[in-house]
């Protein structure tokens, strides 16, 4: 008779990880609107291993796999089961298993509208989420908005007012996006703007993106990534149009005079995100409106 070898032993990595630090904030102050917008921020931004029925397969040659994630069913409903590092994923199942390593905001955008939630970390670590179908809707709502069309140039420029929370948030944001896209040491120009007729809001100014690193679809995505920073900053109605204008137009010397300067690198995103896990350290609950994000229990 041969024995069978034994399962390696899987060793947890006990670093926190970014969900697990924005987790916590949550959990630390349960009716804070702030902690738990940017606890769903880190989710979808995150890498997410989700554990599969079997191992993936092509519907035709070349095209892409077809998964089928693994549900489990519970008395508040059917969830899927994902995890935000490789060794957790082999902890909870204890052997070799099928999976797929995916954006979180695609596993919120697959989720959508099946009336299945998403379990993260479950049974691995204190800060495990269980995500149900309506909060996963909500997300996928919110992930699906589109910026607001430009409403028209404006008639002068103002210095910008706005949190120093939604700065070091478009920071991150921004920098993030610099570095994903090859980007790195752009910058932008954030300026506050009026019109004739009274309105107000604020505009943010990027040199045009090239045909050759991705053109229009480029600026579309650097605006989309404006508008999430503003939505899970809590700061939706805030009105910023992105613009691209090159070094010569007649604006410049404008923007430079009344806006700020941000820096899209490394040591720009180093800052931000220290600056806002400050900011999480400080934070206080400011209460409950039914609009906002739905709290998890």
């Amino acid at each position: 008779m041969t024995d069978t070898p034994d399962e390696p032993e899987i060793t947890l990595d006990p670093t926190p990880t970014p969900f697990d630090l924005a987790h916590q904030a949550m959990q630390d102050a349960p009716d804070d609107d702030a902690a738990r917008l940017a606890m769903y921020d880190c989710l979808i931004g995150a890498e997410l291993f989700v554990l599969l029925a079997a191992e993936p397969e092509e519907a035709e040659p070349g095209s892409a796999p077809v998964i089928a994630p693994q549900l489990i069913a519970t008395d508040e409903g059917r969830f899927i089961l994902a995890f935000d590092r490789e060794d957790r994923l082999a902890a909870f199942t204890g052997q070799a298993a099928p999976y797929a390593a995916l954006p979180g905001r695609v596993v919120v955008d697959q989720l959508a509208g099946q009336g299945i939630g998403l379990g993260v970390n479950l049974g691995i670590v204190p800060q495990a989420l269980l995500l149900p179908p309506e909060a996963i809707d909500w997300l996928a709502g919110t992930l699906a908005e589109r910026p607001q069309e430009d409403e028209g140039w404006p008639d002068h420029f103002l210095p910008p007012q706005l949190p120093k929370s939604l700065l070091d948030r478009l920071t991150q944001r921004l920098a993030s996006w610099a570095a994903s896209a090859g980007a790195e040491g752009r910058e932008a120009w954030l300026s506050g703007v009026g019109w004739m007729d009274g309105r107000q809001g604020h505009v943010l100014v990027f040199q045009p993106i090239p045909e050759d690193e991705g053109g229009s679809e480029a600026e579309a995505a650097l605006a989309k990534a404006v508008s999430e920073a503003l939505i899970f900053a809590g700061l939706e109605g805030e009105e910023i149009a992105v613009v691209f204008l090159p070094d010569d137009d007649p604006a410049r010397p404008a923007l430079a005079e009344t806006g700020w300067r941000f820096a899209l690198d490394a040591e720009a995103l180093a800052a931000a995100e220290a600056a806002l896990e400050a900011e999480e350290a400080e934070r206080k609950g400011p209460g409950m409106d039914p609009d906002r994000p739905p709290i998890l229990h």
